[in-house]
């Protein structure tokens, strides 16, 4: 056996198995698996193995694609059937909301290039007459996917991988991992069978790799302790049912009938295949719990837990209310076993905090259908340097530090039982909140603020009045909220409005190597003391990893604000780049200061004006004029008794200042400035209205419209890059060119709906692109989006269509910046 590699991957399932495959197809020729059991005994044994297409997230849909296209090439590559029946996938729906979310999700699968088809009531019954149809009203039909057998694909990827070089090593359980700071040494150990249990033996190797892959499934929690790290992977029990011989279903194929696609009721939380003349029964029921929070026990191996039929009671009515032919089918088998999730669903795939050339694979509640994509596009990150579609969606750091293990549990039950609740993109889910809140939290809840959750932070959405409940007005068209936005975002236009940005995630960057670090890290100029700039931090391959805003406050003193939801993404990049610069740069300091420091914008063309009453300062008059307080520099005032880093910009676009505080006076902050706003009627706003009024700005945002799948020439962003300096990425962006262009749209779309920011774009009749971001533009009064077509397209006057609700509406392509394009507003004295 091997004992020195280039690349291990620890965990021989669906996942493991693919990233071993993948690895070795991309090139790398030593390459080890092992397992501390057998192939596949973990959750992959027990899975049923569908495969569906359908996916809200970008990342995750170009991964399930892959998937199902990679599975129907294995049987000529390895000579071993995956046992892939391409069925196809029927997602019904019983009310009209389910079908536009249906339509939704439709859409995204276009961007993909994921075909589908939509089908009626009477189509479905004129097809597959054993459904019941009269309850429907209609559904969504993918007929390129199916489902597969797990172990069979499984093994044929493992046979692909050997046959490319990997070695596949079972019962070794790795037991220690250390990093000798030019690889890892993986202390492992030979398990051994004793009394039916596997147990370790006193044999010990230990394998030294450039690279470990972690894809250890309902282990994560053991792996989680073994890195000195978090992971938000926790098993949920899943449950589904085999049911006996259906005489109907029997007779259906004996006369020469295909056989059933996978019966998706999401209103029923239940789907339904064949299985051998009878039918497969699986449900995403409420109460199902969490499990091995703290590990899995040494005993438990490929085994099952108790069936609680109790607890899937109303799934197997309904199952018999949809296909009433399987009334009388007995039970044959059941399964109740333990399936990954995340908090968000999605996984968690990418570089581990904090560690070197560790790669984590966990979360998969979709294990099977995601296995084969994240092998390839994992294996592009590792060999390459970066995917060819952005994976930022599944990073792992998505999830910092104040993630827990009851946070994990709780909300991973509530992920499992939220899998076919509609999914509204003004969903917010309830569980374990309130958790992180800045001090103004209790004020602003009592003002009416309705709330979301970013980065485990507390944030308004919008304002409402008493009474108003949020979960009501959700929909897949304008919600119930959707007016009071409207208000917010006038009020910000025509007058003045305060918005709380605590969740910002805030660094200090300082120390002799600081200034030619960034100068190194980051794409624009720097700016001069006292000064801000808009920059880039890019990927070795010349893509987008970061958004800041700049603040230096001294000759190697900087203050740094990114996003609120990539906090210990930005944090561990930055730490990650500082280190390998060092030696090059000298010392630099970085500090994640997030949790220090409150942060309120304020707004409008009055803001100026409420800031004068509070501003202690000898001439309160002119301390905020252009004179004195020019745009896009930074200031420390004081209002009040507070002392303020003001910023002088403004993600609305309008005349403004970001105002940085010590946390610890924040309430009488927002005191002070809600009394000296009455005069002027001060407005308290949401992130929903902020995020329009970005987009009338054509604010590009990370995590939309900037990402690591494009460079930021092709976010069409050439005046925040400077070609007169070398930095990381700069390169490579160079050499990528302009795929495709960054375009503002507005949008004749349908009276009471706006776009969420997932659609197609078509022109000609032909998919040329698709929207990142999307709303409503109170300056325009009509709908308006963002996002990428080709460069042929992207200039300003071309017409384009845009898919919403299955129809295709009007949308032109518009200056950068269609609301005040010369800034003149935003530059407005006083």
């Amino acid at each position: 056996m091997k004992t020195e590699v280039k690349a291990l991957i620890v965990g021989g399932g669906a996942i493991g198995t693919a990233i071993a495959y993948h690895l070795a197809r991309a090139g790398w020729n030593d390459v080890m698996l092992i397992e501390r059991d057998e192939l596949t005994s973990g959750s992959t044994w027990h899975a049923a193995g569908l495969l569906p297409l359908f996916n809200m997230s970008y990342a995750t849909s170009h991964i399930h694609k892959y998937s199902v296209d990679f599975y129907k090439t294995l049987e000529a590559e390895t000579g071993l059937n995956a046992g892939f029946a391409v069925v196809g996938n029927l997602r019904m729906a019983q009310t009209d909301e389910r079908m536009e979310e249906y339509q939704l999700y439709a859409s995204t699968a276009e961007t993909v290039g994921i075909p589908y088809e939509f089908l009626t009531p009477d189509e479905i019954r004129e097809r597959w007459p054993l459904i019941r149809t009269d309850d429907l009203k209609g559904a969504l039909y993918h007929h390129t996917d199916g489902y597969i057998n797990p172990a069979d694909v499984t093994q044929a990827m493992a046979r692909g991988a050997r046959q490319r070089g990997v070695d596949i090593v079972r019962r070794l359980q790795a037991d220690k991992f250390h990093w000798n700071g030019q690889a890892w040494e993986v202390t492992c150990t030979k398990m051994v069978e004793k009394g039916g249990n596997l147990v370790a033996s006193d044999e010990q190797v230990v394998i030294t790799a450039e690279h470990v892959v972690t894809a250890s499934g309902n282990h994560a929690q053991r792996t989680a302790r073994l890195l000195g790290i978090r992971i938000p992977a926790i098993p949920v029990e899943h449950q589904f049912i085999v049911m006996d011989a259906d005489p109907e279903l029997v007779k259906w194929r004996a006369a020469g009938n295909p056989e059933h696609p996978v019966i998706r009721d999401a209103d029923a939380q239940s789907y339904v295949r064949e299985e051998r003349g009878g039918w497969i029964l699986g449900v995403y029921e409420k109460g199902a719990p969490a499990r091995f929070e703290y590990g899995v026990p040494d005993s438990f191996r490929a085994d099952l837990f108790p069936l609680d039929l109790d607890r899937i009671e109303e799934q197997y009515l309904a199952m018999i209310h949809r296909i009433p032919s399987c009334e009388n089918s007995g039970l044959k088998d059941d399964f109740n076993g333990p399936i990954c999730y995340t908090p968000d669903g999605n996984p968690l795939v990418g570089p581990a905090p904090g560690l070197r050339n560790m790669w984590l694979a966990e979360g998969f509640s979709f294990g099977i259908t995601a296995a084969g994509g994240t092998g390839y596009y994992l294996a592009q990150m590792m060999v390459d340097g970066e995917a060819e579609i952005d994976m930022a969606s599944l990073d792992p750091k998505r999830y910092g530090d104040w993630m827990t293990t009851e946070y994990g549990a709780r909300k991973n039950e509530e992920c499992y039982e939220h899998v076919y609740i509609l999914h509204h993109p003004d969903e917010e889910r309830p569980a374990c909140r309130p958790l992180r809140t800045a001090p103004c939290y209790d004020r602003m809840k009592a003002a009416g603020a309705q709330f979301g959750c970013v980065n485990g932070w507390e944030r308004p959405n919008y304002f409402a009045p008493e009474g108003f409940n949020d979960h009501d007005a959700r929909s897949f068209r304008r919600g119930g909220w959707w007016q009071y936005a409207v208000d917010e975002a006038r009020a910000i236009r025509e007058n003045v409005g305060l918005i709380d940005a605590t969740a910002f995630t805030k660094h200090r960057v300082k120390g002799p190597g600081a200034t030619a670090f960034l100068d190194w890290f980051t794409c624009n100029k720097l700016p001069s003391i006292g000064r801000i700039n808009l920059t880039y931090a890019l990927t070795p391959a010349g893509t987008t990893r970061t958004e800041y805003t700049i603040v230096r406050e001294g000759e190697d003193e900087y203050y740094l604000v990114s996003a609120g939801a990539w906090t210990e993404y930005d944090a561990d990049y930055l730490r990650k780049c500082a280190a390998d610069k060092a030696d090059e740069f000298g010392y630099i300091e970085i500090q994640n200061v997030t949790t220090g420091y409150g942060v309120f914008a304020i707004a409008g063309p009055k803001s100026r004006n409420v800031l004068k009453k509070i501003i202690s300062d000898a001439e309160p008059e002119t301390a905020l004029s252009n004179k004195r307080f020019p745009w896009l520099s930074a200031k420390q005032i004081e209002l009040g008794m507070c002392p303020v880093n003001a910023i002088r910009v403004a993600y609305t676009g309008e005349l403004g200042w970001e105002l940085h505080h010590p946390i610890e006076m924040q309430n009488y902050l927002f005191d002070l400035i809600m009394k000296a706003g009455e005069e002027y009627g001060l407005k308290l706003v949401g992130a929903r209205a902020q995020n329009w009024l970005r987009q009338e700005k054509s604010y590009r945002a990370f995590g939309t419209e900037l990402g690591r799948d494009a460079t930021p020439l092709e976010a069409d962003l050439p005046r925040f890059v400077n070609m007169d300096k070398d930095y990381q990425g700069k390169d490579a962006m160079l050499a990528t060119g302009i795929r495709s262009k960054c375009v503002t749209l507005l949008i004749d779309g349908p009276q009471d709906a706006d776009p969420w920011g997932r659609e197609a774009l078509i022109h000609d009749g032909k998919r040329i692109g698709r929207l990142t971001s999307g709303g409503y533009s109170v300056a325009f009064g009509k709908s308006i989006g963002m996002g990428y077509v080709p460069p042929e397209l992207a200039e300003v006057g071309t017409k384009l269509k845009v898919r919403m609700f299955r129809e295709l509406w009007d949308a032109v392509v518009v200056e950068d910046s269609p609301y005040d394009p010369k800034n003149e507003n935003i530059r407005l004295d006083g």
